[in-house]
C-alpha cells in the first residue's frame, strides 16, 4: 500500500492489498497491533485494522479544503449535517445526534494498564488482555457497508518540538471533518511517521454496519451508533479503542483520548506535562507579556477567561488556547507551552452576547454546530445566546418548540450541545498561538466553584503548595439529582475524567516537573474562586471581565517576584498570599468594604473541617500518594489552629 498526498482522495479496494500486509508476520512483541507505536508499520497497521472491521474501502484523507467540503456536501446529502443560511451564518452547518449519543460516556471510558494500580481509584480499569478479546469481537465487521478512513493528524504544529502525530481510524465522515477542525490533519504527518516519529494509533466505529454477517445490506441512519460504547485506553502501547458513540471527544481521538489520557501517560514517562487547562497571553499597558494557564473544572469560567475581554484599562488579554495545554521543559529552565489543537469544541448553552462576546464573534462563520436549535430563518440558537428565545424553533431532536416548551423545562438545545471552530476565527487569538517552541508559562492558576471558603485569588507559597492547590480543587454540588447540595465534588486539576494514570502519581510528577525548572523561570501557581456568595446567596464577586482584576494583580505579583515592584502586593494568611490592602485595583468596580473582606475571609472551624474532607479524599490513594501532599495537610492544619 502507498500513501499519495494527492489533493483527491485516494481509494484502495481491499482486493488491491497486498496479502502480506494483511497478516504482518507476529514477533516477539506481539500482534502487529499490539506493539509499541515506535515498533508498528503504519500501513501494515491499516491493512489489519481493515481485515478485522471489513469496510466496502479505504480513504487516506490529505486534510485538503476539498476533501473537507467533499465530506460535507455527501453528509448533507445524506441528511447528517444541515446547512444554514449563508446569510446568516456562511459556511456553517447544523448536525443532530441520536439522541442516545449526546456526551461522554465516563463509565465506559476505561484505562487500561498493564496494573490496576496504575490506573488508579479515580478511573475504570479493566485487564488489558480481556478487554483486547473484547473489543475484536465488537469491532469484527464493524465497517461492512461503510468507508474506512484514514485520518493522520498532528496536535501541535507539525513537527514542532512539543507536538505529538497520530492517526486515526474511523468509519464517520463528520469525526473526519471535525478532526480537520481540531487538529491538524496533514499529509506531512505520514513523513513524520515513516521516519520513525512516535505516533498514536487511534481506531473507531461507530458499530453500525450496513452490511450484516449473512450479505443483506441495510439503509443507513442520519446518525448512526450503537448502544453498547467503548471508549479505551491503553498507556503503555499508547493505543485507543473508541466503539459505538460518533459524539465529542468520544470519536474525536485527537481531544480528551489522545491529548489528555494518552498525552498524559506519555508526559510521565518522557518528562513534561498534559493538563486540562486554556492559555492565555496577558500584556499590561507597560507592555509587559505574561503567559498564564489556567486549570478549572467545567462550569467554573474556563472559556471565559481563555477569551477575556479586560475591563481595566489598559490591560490586553489574547487567546492561545481554550482546554488543552502541554508543557514541556525548556532549555533554559524555563515551562513552555503549546495549544495542541487546531480549533475549539465548545460547549454552546451559556455561551452569549453578554457573557462571552468574544466566543459569539468566533462563531459568524464556518462552524459545525451540533444538537443546537434551528431557527425559522435558518440561523442556530441555544439557550443563553440571547436574553429572550425566539418564539418558534426546530429544537435538536429536530421536533417544533416554542418558549411554553423551556418553561415547562424542556430546552431547545441540549445542555451538551457544541460548536466546532477554527481557532484562527478567534478574534483575540495570539499572534503566536502556533509558535511550535511554545511561550514561557509565567503563572499557573486552579479554580472551583465555591459559594464558601476559598477566597478570590491567593497565591501558593511554593511549588509543592501550588501543586496542593491543584489536588484539592473542589466544587460544591448545586443540585440534588448530583448528591447533596453543598457536597464537595472533587475534581484535581481538573483531571479527574482525563488523567491516564494513577492521579496521586500525577501529583508526584508535577513535584518532579517543578523541581527541575530554574527557580527563577519556574511559574508562580494561584487558586481563584469567581463564585463566593454571601448569607442570602448572592455572588459577591462580578466576574466575566472583572476577572481581569484578579489577572492584573497576578501579573503584578510576577512582576514583583522578578523584582521589577518593588511594593508589596500580599498579605499571608493560612490559605496563601492574598492581596495586600489596596492592591487589588478596583476603581470604578461598586464593592463594599464588607462585601471585599467576606471575598477574602478564611474561616477557621469550616477550614479545618475541610482538611479532614482532603484528608479522606487522600487516603483513597494509599501509598502511593507523594508524602509531600500529607506535609502540605499537616502545615495548613498548624497555620488554622
Amino acid at each position: 500500500m502507498t500513501f499519495t498526498a494527492n489533493p483527491r482522495r485516494t481509494r484502495l479496494a481491499l482486493a488491491e492489498l497486498a496479502p502480506d500486509v494483511f497478516t504482518p508476520a507476529p514477533t516477539a512483541a506481539g500482534p502487529a497491533a499490539h506493539r509499541p507505536p515506535s515498533s508498528r508499520d503504519a500501513r501494515a497497521w491499516v491493512a489489519e485494522i481493515a481485515e478485522l472491521t471489513q469496510p466496502d474501502e479505504i480513504v487516506w484523507c490529505d486534510g485538503s479544503a476539498a476533501e473537507k467540503q467533499r465530506l460535507i456536501d455527501e453528509m448533507v446529502a445524506a441528511g447528517t449535517l444541515l446547512k444554514l443560511a449563508d446569510e446568516k451564518r456562511p459556511n456553517s452547518y447544523l448536525a443532530r445526534s441520536d439522541p442516545s449519543d449526546v456526551a461522554r460516556v465516563e463509565s465506559r471510558t476505561f484505562i487500561c494498564s498493564e496494573r490496576e494500580d496504575d490506573a488508579g481509584p479515580t478511573n475504570n480499569w479493566r485487564d488489558p488482555a480481556a478487554m483486547r478479546v473484547e473489543l475484536d469481537e465488537v469491532f469484527s465487521g464493524s465497517m461492512r457497508g461503510r468507508t474506512l478512513y484514514v485520518v493522520p493528524f498532528s496536535m501541535g504544529p507539525v513537527g514542532g518540538p512539543i507536538s505529538q502525530v497520530g492517526i486515526e481510524i474511523t468509519d464517520s465522515p463528520y469525526v473526519v471533518v471535525s478532526m480537520h477542525v481540531m487538529t491538524r490533519v496533514d499529509a506531512r504527518v505520514m513523513d513524520l511517521i515513516d521516519a520513525g516519529q512516535q505516533w498514536v494509533p487511534a481506531v473507531h466505529s461507530v458499530g453500525a454496519p450496513l452490511v450484516d454477517g449473512n450479505g443483506t445490506r441495510h439503509d443507513d441512519v442520519a446518525w448512526p451508533c450503537n448502544e453498547d460504547k467503548y471508549i479505551v485506553h491503553y498507556p503503555e502501547t499508547r493505543e485507543i479503542w473508541s466503539y459505538g458513540s460518533g459524539s465529542g471527544g468520544n470519536a474525536l481521538l485527537g481531544k480528551k483520548c489522545f491529548a489528555l489520557r494518552i498525552a498524559s501517560a506519555m508526559g510521565r514517562d518522557e518528562g513534561w506535562l498534559a493538563e486540562h487547562m486554556l492559555l492565555i497571553r496577558v500584556t499590561s499597558p507597560e507592555q509587559r507579556q505574561y503567559h498564564l494557564a489556567a486549570a478549572f473544572p467545567s462550569a467554573c469560567g474556563k472559556t471565559n477567561l481563555a477569551m477575556l475581554r479586560p475591563t481595566v484599562p489598559g490591560w490586553k488579554v489574547e487567546t492561545i488556547g481554550d482546554d488543552i495545554v502541554w508543557m514541556r521543559p525548556g532549555p533554559d529552565g524555563s515551562l513552555r507551552a503549546i495549544n495542541p489543537e487546531a480549533g475549539f469544541f465548545g460547549v454552546a448553552p451559556g455561551t452569549g452576547v453578554e457573557t462571552n462576546p468574544t466566543a459569539i464573534e468566533t462563531l459568524t462563520h464556518d462552524v459545525i454546530f451540533t444538537n443546537v436549535a434551528l431557527t425559522d430563518d435558518g440561523d442556530v440558537w441555544w439557550e443563553g445566546l440571547t436574553p429572550e428565545p425566539p418564539a418558534h424553533l426546530i429544537d435538536w431532536r429536530g421536533d417544533d418548540w416554542t418558549p411554553a416548551d423551556g418553561a415547562a423545562g424542556r430546552p431547545a438545545a441540549h445542555p451538551n450541545s457544541r460548536f466546532t471552530v477554527a481557532a484562527q476565527q478567534c478574534p483575540t487569538i495570539a499572534d503566536v498561538w502556533e509558535d511550535p517552541a511554545g511561550v514561557p508559562v509565567d503563572a499557573i492558576v486552579f479554580g472551583g466553584r465555591r459559594a464558601s471558603n476559598v477566597p478570590l485569588v491567593a497565591q501558593a507559597t511554593s511549588w509543592d503548595h501550588g501543586v496542593f492547590l491543584g489536588a484539592t480543587i473542589s466544587s460544591e454540588r448545586t443540585a440534588a439529582a448530583e448528591g447533596a447540595v453543598g457536597e464537595l465534588r472533587r475534581d484535581p486539576f481538573a483531571m479527574l475524567p482525563f488523567c491516564g494514570y494513577n492521579m496521586a502519581d500525577h501529583w508526584g510528577h508535577w513535584l518532579e516537573v517543578g523541581a527541575g525548572l530554574s527557580s527563577e523561570r519556574r511559574p508562580k501557581i494561584f487558586g481563584v474562586n469567581w463564585f463566593r456568595k454571601d448569607a442570602d446567596g448572592r455572588f459577591i464577586w462580578p466576574g466575566f471581565g472583572e476577572n481581569s482584576r484578579v489577572v492584573k494583580w497576578i501579573a503584578e505579583q510576577i512582576d514583583r517576584s522578578r523584582g521589577v515592584r518593588t511594593d508589596s502586593g500580599a498579605v499571608t494568611s493560612p490559605v496563601g498570599l492574598l492581596p495586600a490592602p489596596g492592591a487589588l485595583d478596583l476603581d470604578g468596580l461598586d464593592v463594599s468594604e464588607a462585601d471585599l473582606a467576606a471575598l477574602f475571609d478564611v474561616p477557621r472551624d469550616a477550614w479545618l473541617a475541610e482538611t479532614d474532607l482532603t484528608e479522606e479524599f487522600f487516603a483513597r490513594f494509599g501509598d502511593r500518594l507523594p508524602a509531600a501532599m500529607t506535609a502540605q495537610l499537616e502545615r495548613l492544619r498548624g497555620r488554622l489552629a
